[in-house]
């Protein structure tokens, strides 16, 4: 059951990213100015990123499809490692969120040849991002704050000993 979850929140964070890449496609390609919603300093607008992150890697689909690949089965593997108790539930849903993040450009990447970007800070020239990149940057770093100031090394053994416990139960 706990996986079944995991899987329909997955799913659910994956249609709201590709829902809204929908819509930035429908109403925002072709505009040379997006919508503005604060001026100068944010607004939507439409790109077509062929790269990673802040537009690099560009007409590098096939490394980034493999590296999503390898990224998702690391991301599971750990997700499966982990115990299911309350103190792991942050690290589960950084899982979970990162995973959807992954899936979400990597469909972008396989049935279009590019991620749909849109939303855009012009005040700070920040790179045009979207809803699966939220997923992915934030909880990669909610993760390596929890890793470096919440977590104990008693934490990591208990799932490095997963298996181990009551009798090899998993």
């Amino acid at each position: 059951m706990k996986y079944i979850k995991a899987l329909i929140a997955v799913i659910a964070l994956v249609l709201a990213d590709q829902f809204t890449k929908h819509l930035a496609s429908a109403f925002l390609k072709g505009s040379a100015q997006g919508k503005i919603l604060v001026p100068g300093v944010f607004r939507l607008l439409y790109l077509e990123n062929r790269g990673s992150a802040f537009g690099m890697m560009q007409n590098k689909i096939p490394f980034l499809l493999i590296f999503t690949i390898v990224v998702l089965a690391v991301v599971v593997y750990f997700y499966i490692r982990l115990p299911y108790t309350r103190r792991m539930l942050p690290l589960r849903l950084g899982a979970v969120f990162i995973t959807a993040g992954a899936l979400g450009n990597f469909i972008d990447r396989v049935f279009q040849g590019y991620v749909v970007d849109f939303f855009y800070f012009e005040l700070i020239n920040f790179p045009i991002f979207n809803v699966a990149d939220i997923y992915v940057t934030v909880s990669a770093a909610a993760l390596v704050l929890l890793i470096l100031f919440h977590y104990k090394d008693e934490d990591f053994a208990a799932i490095s000993a997963k298996g181990k416990l009551r009798g090899g139960e998993k």
